[in-house]
């Protein structure tokens, strides 16, 4: 008997999640970075920062000379060689005008990036300066040195101003809070790191990192504050009187360098992006997750260096991003940005805007006109009725033809139409029918299509009941005789299933008391 297409309604489908996650923003963001462009230095790159106004150029600190590539060609641009000694921390300041570096004698110096000429050298250090940062108010430098001392310098008179005291060990890191240009931190081998009021020239908190700190960090909010130093991160809250919020121990080796990207970057609705690298080679990124007493930082990508990591940066736009190793190795990926649609962005086409024809009996668009056009909110809306598209497994369906719909949803080779079909047979009692009198060929592509989704979890319960409703069917036959080959393969592929089962759960059992062991240690 057959029915008309309006009164059957047609099969759905069954819809299962999705076994992998899709591309994510921040995905999307780190894969379109294209091939990097390297330089080889005369020694070590130990540190280097992005210029913060455009078009980005790159300060490089390395052995006795500080180097400055373009933003917009990755190539060299300049080469200020004023030092006697190793040179360290080249730093911007923020009209991207002069850089400051200290250096292995002691003494910090101050250079206009455009003549190379030196302006200034502050000389009050006992020992090799490693940090130099400008002040965001363009009038002052401050210093950090071995000699455990941090200094405040005026840029116009070449006077210090005042002097830090409170690290009890060298001082490797500093950086300013970029929602209070008055506050600083700074941190040092003392395994400390101390918030300084630049005005009163006092700390004003400390925190106790627990290992020699080698890289300071600030959010764009101001209120959190990233230390780094052995082979952990830790994240505090300055509000909450220095109360530690997340402990990251995502590192091998020691963390050398530590950056914040206050911007997110094309393609990515994640920010801020918190950047590690280590002497392990890895260059990883967090995104930081939760919200008030909940806080957690999840890896979203990991980069692999062909040696140990000493600097990185990121710049201002979030679309160059620069990596420095200890064998002297440069570093630079671009990212490729989405191109504009030029239609969207009001963007002219060439040198004149292209103007639609006229719309006439001469023109396709004629003959269509209307098809796009949207209704308004009063309009009433006919739908016009259309005849069902059916699905040959739906057609079989309607005619009662189980066997032949079986068949047809086998054919496709997809496991959500067959496990949707085989559920319909089995509510409307047919499924017996389905599976009856056939030979070896004829349960050919069952058997296939069983081995094939066996070991996917989505399907196992159904097609387990399946193999033992065949079983049951053909159990004596000369069909199963047949059928010999194909449900040897398909016990084979279980008992693989249960081994690759017994030793996850083997691995889970050992890797429990080492997450607790590595959770406690933070």
């Amino acid at each position: 008997m057959d029915y008309e297409a309006g009164t059957y309604q047609k099969l759905p489908i069954k819809q299962y999640p999705a076994r992998e996650l899709g591309e994510t923003a921040e995905g999307r963001y780190w894969r379109r970075f294209l091939s990097p462009a390297t330089a080889k230095q005369a020694g070590a790159v130990n540190y280097l920062e992005f210029c913060p106004v455009r078009p980005y150029n790159l300060a490089v600190t390395s052995s006795t000379r500080v180097l400055v590539y373009d933003g917009a060609t990755r190539s060299l641009h300049r080469t200020i060689n004023r030092f006697k000694d190793k040179a360290y921390s080249a730093s911007w300041r923020a009209d991207g005008k002069l850089l400051v570096a200290g250096g292995q004698d002691g003494i910090v110096q101050l250079f206009d990036v455009g003549s190379r000429s030196l302006l200034r050298q502050f000389k009050a250090h006992k020992r090799p300066v490693h940090v130099a940062r400008f002040d965001p108010g363009r009038m002052h430098v401050l210093s950090g040195g071995d000699d455990a001392t941090v200094r405040w310098w005026d840029v116009s008179e070449g006077k210090q101003v005042s002097r830090w005291e409170g690290h009890s060990d060298y001082v490797r890191a500093a950086a300013v809070n970029p929602a209070a240009h008055g506050t600083w931190a700074t941190g040092g081998y003392d395994h400390v790191c101390k918030v300084w009021d630049a005005r009163s020239a006092q700390s004003v908190l400390s925190v106790d990192h627990g290992a020699p700190i080698e890289a300071v960090a600030f959010f764009p909010s101001g209120s959190v504050l990233v230390t780094a130093g052995g082979t952990q991160v830790r994240v505090w809250d300055l509000f909450g009187g220095g109360r530690e919020l997340a402990c990251l121990s995502n590192h091998q080796k020691t963390v050398t360098c530590v950056t914040v990207s206050p911007n997110a970057g094309p393609d990515s609705s994640a920010a801020p992006r918190l950047l590690t690298g280590a002497l392990d080679g890895h260059l990883k990124a967090s995104v930081r997750e939760g919200v008030y007493e909940l806080e957690r930082f999840q890896v979203t990508h990991i980069q692999k260096y062909p040696g140990p990591i000493l600097s990185l940066g990121l710049s201002g736009d979030a679309g160059l991003l620069a990596v420095g190793l200890a064998d002297g190795t440069l570093t630079v990926r671009k990212h490729a940005k989405p191109r504009a649609d030029p239609a969207k962005a009001g963007i002219l086409v060439g040198r004149r805007s292209r103007r639609a024809p006229a719309l006439t009996a001469a023109t396709y668009r004629y003959f269509i006109r209307g098809q796009s056009s949207k209704a308004a909110a009063k309009d009433s809306v006919i739908a016009a009725e259309r005849k069902a598209a059916l699905a040959t497994h739906d057609k079989f369906l309607r005619k009662f033809r189980y066997r032949d719909a079986l068949d047809a949803a086998l054919s496709t080779r997809r496991a959500e139409v067959v496990a949707s079909v085989v559920e319909e047979l089995a509510a409307r009692g047919g499924l017996s029918s389905a599976l009856s009198s056939r030979d070896a060929a004829g349960l050919g592509p069952l058997l296939d299509h069983m081995r094939r989704n066996i070991n996917d979890p989505r399907h196992a319960p159904q097609l387990a009941a399946l193999a033992h409703r065949l079983l049951d069917v053909y159990g004596g036959s000369e069909a199963l005789t047949g059928m010999l080959p194909a449900l040897t393969l398909l016990l084979e592929r279980v008992e693989l299933e249960l081994r690759a089962q017994d030793g996850l759960t083997r691995v889970q059992g050992m890797l429990g008391p080492l997450l607790a062991a590595s959770v406690g240690a933070c």
